[in-house]
C-alpha cells in the first residue's frame, strides 16, 4: 500500500502499543502513580524520508484523510482532533526539543488496530510513534523516559491537559510486566500480575474523544483548584500549588489523612467561581486569567470535594494493588477485584466520569465471572477492563458477548476489537526493512 501511495518502499517502521490502565484513573495528572500496562494492539507508521521539506502524511483506514503540510511551519488546531493533529504532536515535540528550524521531509502511512476513541490510549500511541518517527529519521537519540516526557508535553498541543501515564508506558512497557509509573522524576517499576488470572478488555461502543470535549480539562482545572483551597486551608502558598499530590507532600502526610482534611477543608456542594474567589481572596479576572485554562474560564460550577475526595482514595488504591500484587497471598485475584470494584464505584460516584452504558458493562462482566471490573480510560464512553479467574475466561467471553453485544444490536466489530483478554505487551519500538 506504501508503494501505490507514495511509489517508493519505507525504509523503516516505527510501532508504539495501547494501553490499558489497571488501576489508577485520573491522578497521574494529580501528581500521583498509576499501574498500566500495554496492550498488544498498536499504531504502525511506515517511513520514507524525502528531500523536500513536507510532511506527507497517509492512513491504511480510508476514514481518516490523506494530508501533507510544510515540516517548516507546524501549526496544530486545538478546535479540530483530527487524526493528523496527533502525528503533528509528536513531530513538533521533538523538532522543538532540539531546535531545528529547517527539517526534511517524510512520507509516513500510518496504520493500527487499537480502538479509536475507546480509552486504550490510541492518540496518544500515535504521538509517541510520531515522535519515534521524526527521532529516527534525524538520527538522534533520546532516552525512552526523554521521549515519554517530550511526547507528554506535545500532546497538550492538541489541547488535553493529561498528565503523561499514557506516553510513559507506550516507551517503557515490558512484555509479561505491569508498570508502576511514578511522576516526578518519571520513572516504572515492574508490577507481577497474579498468573491464575487475565485481564480483558470490552469496548462499551461508545466513543470519547478527549480532545473534543471539555470533561476531561473540567476534571483537571477541579482538581487544580481543591489543591489550591486544601493548600489555602492549611496555611501553605496556595499560589505555587498546581497539583493534589502537592498538597499531601508539603504537609508530609499519609493519603488517609488527606481524605480527613478534604472532609474538613470542602464541602460536598458546588462551588461557583465567585465562592472561589472569596476562599482565595481573588478577583475573578484574576481566577479566569491565572488559574483557568482557556478552555474552562466559562465553567459555571466546579465540584471541588468529590474530585479530589476520588483522586486521595485512588492513588491509595494503586499502592494496596501494588502491595497485593507483591505479597500474594491466596486470594489475590478477589483482593485485587474488590480494589478495581471500588475504583468504578469511585469514578462513577464522586468523579462522574462513567456512563450508563459503562455501568452496564461493568455489572454484566461482574454477573458473568469477573472478580473485579472497571472503567479504563478517560470514561465517558470507551473501555471497561476486567480481572478474570484464568479457568473461567472462555464462558466469561461468550456469556458478556451475548449480554451486551448480541442481544442489544450493538455494532459488535470484530471481536478483536470489541472484547478481548490481553497480556501486558512490550514498548515503542523501531525496525528496519530486511
Amino acid at each position: 500500500m506504501f508503494n501505490s501511495k507514495f511509489g517508493s518502499i519505507p525504509k523503516f517502521y516505527v510501532r508504539a502499543p495501547g494501553r490499558v490502565n489497571i488501576i489508577g484513573e485520573h491522578i497521574d495528572y494529580c501528581g500521583y502513580s498509576v499501574l498500566p500496562m500495554a496492550v498488544e494492539q498498536d499504531m504502525l507508521i511506515a517511513v520514507e524520508p524525502v528531500k523536500t521539506h513536507t510532511l506527507c502524511l497517509s492512513n491504511t483506514n480510508p476514514l481518516y484523510p490523506d494530508f501533507s503540510i510544510s515540516a517548516n511551519n507546524i501549526q496544530i488546531d486545538k478546535t479540530k482532533p483530527l487524526w493528523y493533529n496527533y502525528f503533528l504532536c509528536g513531530f513538533k515535540g521533538i523538532q522543538e526539543h532540539f531546535g531545528l528550524s529547517n527539517p526534511a521531509g517524510m512520507n509516513c502511512l500510518v496504520d493500527g488496530n487499537i480502538p479509536p476513541s475507546s480509552g486504550l490510549s490510541s492518540s496518544s500511541a500515535l504521538v509517541c510513534c510520531a515522535g519515534l518517527v521524526t527521532l529516527t529519521m534525524l538520527g538522534m537519540n533520546l532516552s525512552k523516559v526523554e521521549l515519554a516526557e517530550i511526547c507528554a508535553k506535545s500532546e497538550r498541543y492538541i489541547g488535553t491537559e493529561g498528565g503523561g501515564m499514557d506516553q510513559s508506558i507506550s516507551f517503557l512497557a515490558e512484555e509479561g510486566t505491569a508498570k508502576l509509573i511514578e511522576f516526578s522524576p518519571l520513572r516504572a517499576t515492574d508490577v507481577k500480575l497474579p498468573s491464575g488470572a487475565v485481564f480483558v478488555i470490552a469496548n462499551s461502543c461508545v466513543e470519547m474523544n478527549k480532545a473534543a470535549t471539555s470533561h476531561f480539562n473540567i476534571r483537571v482545572m477541579e482538581c487544580r483548584l481543591a489543591a489550591k483551597l486544601l493548600a489555602k486551608y492549611k496555611g501553605l502558598q496556595w499560589d505555587k500549588v498546581l497539583q493534589l499530590e502537592e498538597v499531601q507532600g508539603r504537609l508530609g502526610i499519609s493519603l488517609e489523612e488527606m481524605q480527613a482534611v478534604t472532609e474538613d477543608a470542602l464541602h460536598s456542594e458546588p462551588y461557583s467561581q465567585e465562592e472561589i474567589c472569596r476562599c482565595l481572596g481573588i478577583s475573578l479576572e484574576e481566577l479566569r486569567t491565572q488559574i483557568l485554562s482557556p478552555n474552562t474560564q466559562d465553567v459555571l460550577i466546579f465540584k471541588l470535594y468529590q474530585r479530589a475526595k476520588h483522586v486521595y482514595s485512588e492513588a491509595a488504591r494503586v499502592f494496596q494493588f501494588k502491595k497485593i500484587c507483591e505479597e500474594a497471598p491466596d486470594n489475590t485475584v478477589q483482593l485485587l477485584g474488590e480494589l478495581m470494584n471500588q475504583s468504578h464505584r469511585s469514578c462513577r460516584d464522586m468523579y462522574e466520569c462513567s456512563c450508563p452504558e459503562l455501568d452496564q458493562l461493568v455489572d454484566i462482566c461482574r454477573k458473568f465471572g469477573a472478580e473485579g471490573s472497571r472503567l479504563t480510560g478517560a470514561g465517558w464512553g470507551g473501555c471497561t477492563v476486567s480481572i478474570v479467574p484464568a479457568d473461567k475466561l472462555s464462558s466469561f467471553l461468550a456469556s458478556v458477548s451475548e449480554a451486551y453485544y448480541q442481544r442489544s444490536g450493538r455494532n459488535l466489530a470484530p471481536e478483536k476489537e470489541s472484547l478481548f483478554a490481553t497480556k501486558p505487551g512490550g514498548g515503542a519500538l523501531v525496525f528496519l526493512e530486511a
